[in-house]
């Protein structure tokens, strides 16, 4: 019984204890809230303070800024009032000066009218006196006056035409002297504009060695090495007895350039046999390919000409291995180009297409096939093939007047051409041969009959041709000029062009003693 009043006991104070706990926790608990509440209501007064301070501030600056977007539109409002005003007293003013000027030109109008009748009035007194006057000069001369007009028209009329025929002649001649100061002026202000280097080029090309050791490497076990250089280059390798000194002879540039740097390479290379010599050139014709290529394209950067075809830009980079009389040809084609393009801006022309025309004039010297066609004919066979325009394609053709000129781009081609080979220094000949050439020219054209004398001037651009004014007539002069100027291009080589005068004159002397 004990045991059991214990247990009771026990739970009896363990249930209140846990009362007396759940009340104080309880108390506690809604102590606690009810200061969190206080605190938070706090809080909230205060963020209520403040969210209005913020909202009064941005009210404040709203209204302050409404009040000076106001201010700006009524000054803008005030500003075209006051513009408008002032141009409706303008208009207020140019409508009274229109009043105005119109009351003048009406009063100026009935003045003109007025003084139009009096005028008219005046005409018709006049025409009854010319009338008068008229009967009276016909009653005394004894003919009508249309007879007397058309005396006097025939008489007016030959004078007239007298006068237009010196006015006329007077004309032609100065246009003729203004012509030719123009022309010489352009051309000469041409050249003045654009003057470049000479380059000269020759048939051999000198390879230097360091030692006449490496002659004997180059030459090769009974010849085998200079035998596999020659047929793998197509150039004659001349090996002599000049100290350090090796001649590759070959016209062609290309192959002469090819076997320079071949040989240079095997000579620094120091492996010299036929199998590295085949290996050696095919790499180097690689590479001058290559360049040839870049030097197409940097030439036609330089000059501003777009838009070539790739393998007319390979024929203007083959251009540098090309000389034509000592001038190498790509300098002579640049030089060309550009004395287009001045000339072509001088007379008013496409400066552009002049100097793409220049720049192509002579691709016919350096296609890679050789037909039998004149380079001028096969250049413009080629531009058309790679679809030049056709004033271009006629351009080229017509530089050597082996076609015929359909633009004005081809005479300036041509002038152009010759300005570039014969200006003095472009192109170098051999003295002997030069006068060798001027008296061919003279005697070619002394055995024709009838001819007294012959005369090459200007370098041999031109010849001269004096005959017997007794023994050829004015018409065979120009037969004989054709057939001279035929026979030159059939039988001579010469650069350029060369111009036949034939001058027949007769002479009458007599002395007065």
């Amino acid at each position: 019984m004990n045991y059991i009043l214990l247990i009771f006991s026990v739970i009896g104070g363990l249930v209140i204890g846990g009362l007396v706990v759940f009340l104080v926790n309880r108390y506690l608990l809604a102590t606690r809230s009810k200061t969190i509440l206080e605190e938070a209501e706090k809080e909230a007064e205060v963020i209520k303070k403040n969210k209005l301070l913020e909202v009064k501030e941005k009210f404040i600056h709203m209204k302050a800024e409404m009040e000076k977007q106001a201010n700006a539109r009524n000054a803008k409002i005030q500003s075209a009032e006051a513009k408008l005003k002032q141009r409706e007293m303008q208009l207020s003013q140019q409508q009274q000066d229109l009043q105005k000027k119109k009351s003048e030109t009406d009063a100026i109008r009935a003045n003109l009218d007025t003084q139009l009748e009096m005028v008219e009035k005046k005409k018709q007194e006049l025409e009854k006196l010319h009338k008068s006057e008229v009967e009276r000069l016909e009653h005394l001369s004894g003919i009508s006056a249309e007879e007397a007009k058309e005396r006097l028209v025939e008489s007016l009329k030959e004078e007239a035409k007298t006068q237009a025929a010196s006015y006329i002649n007077d004309i032609m001649d100065d246009a003729k002297m203004t012509a030719n100061k123009e022309a010489k002026r352009i051309v000469i202000q041409s050249i003045q504009r654009v003057a470049t280097e000479t380059a000269i080029e020759n048939s051999v090309t000198v390879f230097h060695i360091e030692s006449d050791e490496i002659k004997g490497r180059i030459i090769g076990r009974e010849g085998r090495n200079i035998r596999a250089l020659e047929a793998a280059t197509g150039v004659e390798i001349i090996v002599d007895d000049t100290p350090e000194a090796i001649v590759l002879s070959a016209f062609d540039p290309v192959r002469r350039e090819i076997a320079r740097l071949a040989l240079h390479q095997l000579v620094t290379d120091g492996r010299i046999h036929p199998a590295r010599i085949e290996e050696v050139v095919a790499k180097v014709r690689k590479q001058i390919e290559e360049e040839i290529i870049e030097t197409g394209k940097r030439t036609a950067i330089d000059l501003g000409v777009h838009g070539l075809h790739p393998e007319l830009i390979r024929l203007v980079g083959k251009m540098k291995y090309r000389s034509s009389y000592g001038q190498n040809l790509l300098q002579h084609s640049r030089e060309t180009a550009n004395l287009c393009a001045v000339m072509a801006s001088e007379l008013g022309l496409n400066p552009k297409k002049a100097r793409r025309a220049g720049l192509l004039h002579d691709i016919g010297k350096v296609p890679d096939e050789e037909p039998e066609l004149p380079h001028a004919l096969l250049g413009m066979k080629l531009a058309e093939k790679y679809k030049e325009k056709p004033d271009i394609c006629n351009a080229i053709g017509a530089h050597h007047d082996e076609t015929e000129m359909t633009s004005l781009l081809a005479p300036i081609v041509q002038v152009c051409d010759a300005i570039s080979g014969a200006r003095p220094g472009a192109r170098r000949e051999i003295v002997e041969a030069y006068i060798k050439r001027l008296n061919d020219l003279e005697q070619l054209a002394l055995s024709y009959p009838g001819v007294l004398k012959t005369y090459a001037i200007q370098a041999g651009r031109e010849l001269r041709v004096i005959v017997g004014a007794d023994k050829i007539g004015d018409a065979e002069t120009e037969n004989l000029s054709t057939e001279i100027a035929k026979r030159i291009q059939d039988e001579m080589t010469y650069p350029g062009q060369v111009k036949i005068t034939v001058i027949r004159e007769t002479r009458a002397v007599s002395f007065a003693k």
